[in-house]
């Protein structure tokens, strides 16, 4: 009798985590389909170009799918591959990419260092995720040599990012709960969009904005001052997806022009408005959530949850999402951290 108790009570937890997953899934194609339709609508009437915007949401949802079902069959070498596929891409990418090769400070526009994050991530989950030693050493040897291609391809900030990635992996092996650092992730990711945001209003002391305009420079700066002052223009709805670069003067004098903010926040601030805003918070809140909700481990929840706050901080100073490799490599390690896998006694099952 008492067998049967607790295998009921075991079963019971089971379909508490099946349903709690559920209603993960269904709410992630909800803001992914409203982060598809809202360009639609902010376009309409306003000549805008949606199209950037539902690539990228089609990568993401795509690169999800195909981290979920690989995940499932190969926990360990499906993000093993992809971090040897991330350091290939980032190193190619200055030579296939066109537009304005800039260089400060990060990388091909936040693209290099976006790439080199997301492979150190999926090296540092399949080390989590595979039970032999060797192994599980030279996964982690991997990722430290991701993270020094940074340096060796010229983004000191992919460097740092994948350095920072690689020690909070090494510590996720300490933590017994899942929910505090995924609050701090969330965190960390709101402080540095609400500093962005406070640089672009320049409501900072003088001197504090002073030194943040180095490493940023001055024309990625005004850059972010005129998405504000386009976002105030309309803010419920923006002026437009695609149409920063026609109206905004910075843009403009840009030789070659690229047409961009360089910053995901306030460029949707910019065309699609405050909605557009939200739905990015949002869809950033989903995958913590599905990852706080996943039946991986937590090392590989945690892992993978730096590295995707790492890229939303490149993002939030960059344009690293207006390329949809990037945008493809982000829903890949979300769906990898959050896929169950289906080989019997997974080691981080």
């Amino acid at each position: 009798m008492g067998s049967t108790g607790t295998t009921s009570a075991a079963d019971r937890d089971a379909d508490d985590d099946n349903d709690r997953r559920n209603v993960s899934d269904v709410v992630g194609v909800v803001v992914l389909g409203a982060c598809a339709a809202w360009p639609l609508i902010s376009a309409t009437g306003r000549d805008g170009r949606p199209e950037g915007v539902l690539l990228a949401v089609l990568a993401v949802a795509a690169g999800y799918a195909a981290g979920r079902m690989s995940g499932a069959l190969l926990p360990v070498a499906a993000p093993g591959a992809g971090a040897l596929a991330g350091p290939a891409f980032a190193v190619v990418m200055p030579r296939l990419a066109q537009g304005p090769q800039l260089t400060t400070p990060l990388g091909q526009a936040g693209a290099v260092a976006a790439l080199l994050v997301l492979a150190t991530g999926g090296a540092c989950c399949a080390a989590w995720a595979t039970p032999v030693p060797a192994l599980r050493f030279g996964l982690r040897a991997l990722a430290a040599g991701i993270a020094v291609t940074g340096a060796a391809v010229g983004s000191a900030a992919g460097c740092a990012a994948g350095a920072v990635v690689l020690v909070c992996s090494l510590a996720a092996g300490r933590m017994r709960r899942r929910g505090p650092a995924v609050a701090g992730l969330a965190l960390a990711a709101a402080l540095v969009t609400g500093t962005v945001w406070a640089v672009a209003a320049d409501v900072l002391p003088a001197g504090l904005t002073s030194a943040l305009e180095g490493p940023l420079t001055a024309h990625r700066v005004q850059l972010w001052r005129d998405a504000l002052h386009l976002a105030h223009r309309n803010t419920a709805v923006g002026v437009g997806p695609g149409r920063f670069g026609e109206l905004s003067g910075t843009a403009s004098e840009a030789l070659p022009p690229d047409g961009k903010p360089h910053s995901a926040p306030l460029q949707l601030a910019a065309e699609q408005g405050l909605v557009g805003v939200l739905l990015l918070a949002t869809a950033f809140c989903w995958v913590l959530y599905a990852l706080w909700r996943s039946p991986r481990a937590t090392p590989v929840v945690l892992t993978a949850g730096t590295a995707l706050t790492a890229l939303a901080v490149i993002a939030a100073v960059g344009n690293a999402l207006s390329f949809t490799t990037v945008s493809v490599g982000a829903g890949l390690l979300a769906g990898l951290a959050t896929a169950r896998p289906w080989v019997a006694g997974a080691p981080d099952s």
